[in-house]
């Protein structure tokens, strides 16, 4: 059955709440919650990064959102488990709502499961989902195939202007390869690896953008819809980094989102070993 084109999250929300992406989200629990603070230091890197990971586990699937330092405490997770997700959808923080819609999300259509073509074209637009494995090794090796997988998802000319909203320095490497020049923009980065100013106002680096890639934090920070809306009416191509909130932003593929690749619970910093992402296109868009 085809799934409504939401607009923007809120919207989303509101259709997982009136039971049109599957079962009743008041019939589906948290089996387990927990709180991540984890930090990043790559080799030959003068930049550590912070993040902090709400994670919700739903059945045989996990959602989660990142968020800022400060914004929910690890005490939240003491209750959360046995909570249904309609619980949480109604929850007053914004990454708490996020990890629950991505939890659902992710239950009723799991991206392993996408990987089958023919289910993946019901998922909201989506062409296909192409499994991508991440090989064993390093966080520095991980994190290039990581990107070098971002990036693929970008077709830009030589001298495309491409909007990085989320700064990663690997990624900011991987859009030169491609031949596009990079306009960072991040909330705690002030300067790329390589000295670069990183732009704290995402308005600047998306008036000026030929594409924009954006991660899967600007979900859980309130800055996603307005750059879904930027894209939409500039006709921009909008690729979406997800580590977290990737299973919603799936759900995008047919009213924005050019592309997703999405990379579930345990992200590539969390393992040494192969893992796999999932890449997602718009209907309509070549492979």
């Amino acid at each position: 059955m085809p799934h409504p084109t939401p607009q923007t999250v809120a919207e989303l929300t509101d259709a997982v709440l009136a039971g049109a992406y599957g079962p009743d989200p008041k019939d589906l629990a948290v089996t387990s919650a927990f709180w991540l603070y984890h930090t990043t230091r790559l080799a030959g890197g003068d930049v550590t990064y912070h993040n902090h990971y709400l994670v919700l586990r739903s059945g045989g699937s996990f959602g989660a959102s990142s968020f800022e330092a400060g914004e929910l405490a690890p005490g939240f997770c003491e209750n959360a488990s046995g909570h249904s997700l309609d619980k949480l959808l109604h929850h007053e923080s914004v990454p708490v709502r996020t990890a629950a819609l991505d939890a659902y999300l992710a239950r009723t259509r799991p991206h392993r499961d996408a990987a089958d073509a023919a289910d993946a074209a019901d998922t909201a637009g989506a062409a296909g989902a192409e499994p991508v494995p991440l090989p064993a090794g390093t966080p520095e090796v991980r994190a290039r195939a990581r990107d070098a997988s971002i990036a693929g998802l970008l077709d830009i000319a030589p001298g495309a202007k491409v909007a990085l909203i989320g700064v990663v320095n690997p990624l900011v490497e991987a859009v030169r390869e491609r031949g596009g020049v990079c306009l960072p923009c991040d909330l705690n980065l002030r300067a790329t690896q390589w000295g670069e100013p990183v732009a704290d106002d995402m308005t600047e680096v998306l008036a000026e953008a030929d594409a924009v890639v954006a991660t899967g934090m600007t979900l859980s920070n309130g800055t996603f819809d307005l750059i879904l809306e930027h894209c939409r009416e500039q006709a921009v191509p909008l690729i979406v980094y997800a580590q977290t909130g990737s299973a919603v932003a799936r759900a995008f593929l047919a009213s924005g989102v050019t592309a997703v690749n999405a990379e579930p619970f345990p992200f590539s910093q969390f393992s040494a070993d192969p893992t796999v992402m999932y890449r997602y296109r718009a209907a309509g868009v070549p492979a």
